[in-house]
């Protein structure tokens, strides 16, 4: 099938060939018929990547009256960034039809500006939520004129809390309308609003619920939470041509692994909520065209990035959310390529795994981390490859090949070749000769190693750490540390604070994983020491009595005494 059969008009058909689109994808196939036919409200479940913009853009365009200059058509995304890409795709499609008109507008941008661009006429206005309702509220934009409505990235919209915005703007939007909803997933929501807003509305799925590319493998590697850095290098050394995303949980972990990237010699940066509008688009520029080859990001940062050609997506922390990864790993394999999902887990997380695999309907594959010697004849080959497909400019080389020539005569070619080669990789040979070996952590381990962490008689096993009442730890404290160290919440049994160390309850799965995370942590630039104890090991002085502030000394019957009523 061409474009032309799906009913497309000449000059959309030469722009999309301009673009190299040769035959529509499966999205496209199905939805641009409809949309040019009876036009009817449509629900699209595919993922991103997979050609949606064209399939809700090009139709819409075909539709358009230009002999009239209010907004006819909204599209509306959740993110900046992917508002931006929807408009300049449809300024591509449409670059053959002058007279359409096409305007983006999106909070972070100059409001009297966009106002002034929507006053000299607009057909279709893309826009994300808040911005549109600052812009209605002005009274600059109405939308008593729109007919076709998108909601494109349906259900981020909702996970970003723009379901109240999103019902402020179709309220004012005439009920005789077409509304598309574009989304990768089907939550809850997504399923209300389509109830609530579109009329007998035609569902069209491209592969599976909830699920991701096909084109997608999901790899995971087990480590211990101290060495998911240095598991991280080695799958970035192993693959020397990625070109990718880093998806860490918070903000601090995003500029700490892209600090440690950029230290070590990697063409990175990071993407997070602290960054300046204009830093965040210099960032995204840069990996647009290249200039960055790793970007380290938190999921809110990253919402609406588009970027073509991603060959890995890496979750340095795995979400809490299943979508979320359909989200994450959707980045890479767009547009009928192959990408990899590679997710660098701890032992706790592989309930998680399991948890997305049945939610997902996908299967990870379990790796051992590529060795010193694997990573150095990756990046040999590579280097290899370059030379031979390297057609040297003569008159630039030509001047300096004789003088070379002479210098390096005495050199046969078994030499020259060793001499060269070690000039090129001997600081990656050095780093893996040297590199601390990680301890990796099959599957079939982690439940052996489960075994020798039993726990006491309240099921919870005694881990304790060099640090007490003295250095100032408390309940709070120590729930807290334990938070940051791990990333993520851990349930804890009962808390002994003593003078100079702390005794405190982890379930017996948790251990590992706890011990890890502590023995890489630091507390006022002091070393965390961290062991398991037995129960007959732990001195009984439970902080509830002793080192809670204000506590009163017991009586003879063992009751706290009374306190004393202060004087004012």
């Amino acid at each position: 099938m061409t474009f032309e059969d799906l009913g497309l008009i000449k000059p959309l058909e030469e722009a999309v060939r301009d673009m190299d689109f040769s035959h529509p994808m499966p999205v496209q196939e199905a939805v641009i018929p409809l949309l040019l036919g009876e036009r009817k409200d449509i629900i699209a479940l595919a993922q991103t990547g997979t050609g949606k913009t064209a399939a809700f853009g090009l139709p819409l365009i075909q539709n358009i009256n230009p002999g009239e200059s209010f907004p006819q058509a909204l599209i509306l995304s959740p993110t900046r960034e992917l508002c931006v890409q929807i408009s300049r795709d449809l300024i591509q499609y449409a670059k053959y039809l002058p007279e359409v008109m096409i305007t983006a507008v999106y909070g972070g941008a100059n409001i009297e500006e966009q106002i002034r661009k929507i006053q000299k006429g607009t057909h279709i206005l893309v826009a994300t939520p808040g911005r549109l309702l600052d812009l209605m509220r002005r009274g600059a934009v109405k939308l008593s004129t729109v007919t076709e409505v998108v909601l494109d990235e349906a259900d981020q919209m909702l996970d970003m809390g723009f379901q109240e915005d999103l019902k402020a703007i179709l309220s004012e939007v005439p009920s005789e309308r077409h509304l598309m909803l574009f989304s990768a997933t089907m939550p809850a929501e997504i399923r209300s609003i389509s109830e609530q807003y579109l009329h007998d509305p035609e569902e069209i799925t491209i592969g599976s619920r909830n699920s991701t590319n096909e084109n997608i493998r999901h790899q995971y590697f087990l480590v211990p939470a101290k060495d998911k850095y240095l598991a991280l290098k080695r799958i970035c050394d192993y693959y020397p041509d990625i070109y990718g995303i880093i998806f860490c949980r918070t903000r601090k972990d995003t500029g700490e692994v892209a600090d440690l990237l950029i230290q070590d010699g990697y063409n990175a940066d990071a993407l997070h909520g602290d960054l300046s509008q204009s830093q965040r688009e210099y960032v995204m520029q840069k990996f647009r065209h290249r200039g960055i080859q790793l970007l380290v990001a938190t999921d809110v940062a990253a919402r609406g990035l588009d970027v073509q050609n991603l060959t890995h997506v890496i979750h340095y922390a795995l979400p809490e959310d299943a979508e979320i990864y359909t989200h994450r790993s959707g980045r890479t394999a767009r547009a009928g390529k192959s990408g990899l999902s590679i997710a660098i887990c701890h032992v706790r997380e592989q309930s998680r795994l399991r948890l997305i695999e049945k939610t997902v309907g996908i299967e990870f594959e379990y790796r051992k981390l590529p060795t010193g010697a694997e990573i150095c004849e990756k990046q040999i080959f590579k280097m290899v490859d370059e030379i031979e497909n390297t057609v040297p400019v003569e008159t630039v080389v030509a001047p300096l090949l004789s003088v070379v020539s002479k210098r390096l005569s005495w050199l046969d070619r078994e030499e020259l070749l060793s001499r060269f080669l070690y000039t090129q990789m001997s600081e990656l040979l050095h780093y893996y000769e040297r590199a601390v070996p990680i301890e990796e952590i099959s599957p079939r381990q982690k439940r052996e190693k489960t075994e020798r962490h039993k726990g006491g008689a309240d099921g919870f096993a005694r881990l304790q750490i060099n640090f007490g009442r003295k250095d100032r730890i408390y309940p709070n404290t120590l729930i807290e540390i334990l938070n940051r160290s791990l990333g993520h919440f851990v349930e804890v049994g009962k808390i002994v604070i003593q003078d100079r160390r702390t005794v405190f309850g982890v379930k017996p799965e948790d251990v590992e994983e706890v011990v890890d995370a502590l023995g890489a942590y630091d507390i006022n630039g002091q070393k965390v020491t961290v062991k398991q104890v037995r129960d007959d090991e732990v001195v009984v002085e439970d902080f509830s009595k002793k080192g809670r502030k204000g506590a009163r000394k017991p009586d003879r019957k063992g009751r706290e005494k009374p306190r004393r009523k202060g004087r004012f």
